[in-house]
């Protein structure tokens, strides 16, 4: 793959460009939209329930259950964005243990978003939020998490794959990193037939 030509066509908060480039032996053009990095968290709390935020998308045109999410900031590691995004959204503040990155759309889009696990949450005071959240916090178990996964319930693409990678670990993992009593006797575990 080569780039051939690379145009700015809008600058912004998001900004898009019309990037060519040589794929094999085919001149592709393709617009791709700039976005920085993000965080994740999926915020356990009691050892046994996530906390999630409701909010309305407008690009979505409804309101979506997703785990607590938001841009890194200039000059912010991603655990710093974690942590504030984390006070911001849901108002605590807690341990963050790193379970995947992931690009949201590659296809078309730069933004590549970290995710945490947050534990031994402490409420603290909630931080200003942007203008544009009206968040709702939400709190339910990992297995209704997990089900809202399967059934369609759950939407959003980061919160679907953030959910379905915690079981998982949760499911396999001998470490007591991401172990919680919790989900050694709830019905995630493997059936014996």
């Amino acid at each position: 793959m080569k780039v051939i030509d690379t145009k700015k066509i809008y600058t912004g908060n998001v900004s898009l460009r019309l990037d060519k480039f040589v794929l094999g032996n085919k001149v592709i053009k393709k617009e791709i939209v700039e976005h920085v990095p993000s965080v994740g968290l999926i915020p356990i709390i009691d050892n046994s329930e996530v906390l999630f935020v409701s909010q309305y998308r407008h690009a979505a045109g409804k309101t979506l259950l997703e785990i607590p999410a938001g841009k890194i900031e200039k000059g912010e590691t991603p655990e710093k964005a974690a942590i504030r995004e984390m006070a911001e959204e849901i108002g605590y503040t807690g341990k963050l243990l790193p379970l995947l990155k992931m690009y949201l759309a590659p296809g078309y889009d730069t933004e590549l978003i970290y995710v945490y696990v947050a534990t031994d949450l402490i409420r603290i005071k909630r931080a200003p939020r942007d203008d544009d959240e009206n968040i709702k916090i939400k709190r339910m178990s990992l297995i209704a998490a997990f089900e809202k996964c399967i059934n369609g319930e759950l939407e959003d693409c980061k919160s679907i794959a953030a959910i379905l990678a915690y079981a998982k670990v949760m499911l396999t993992s001998k470490s007591r990193l991401y172990t919680h009593r919790y989900v050694q006797n709830t019905s995630l575990q493997p059936r014996r037939t």
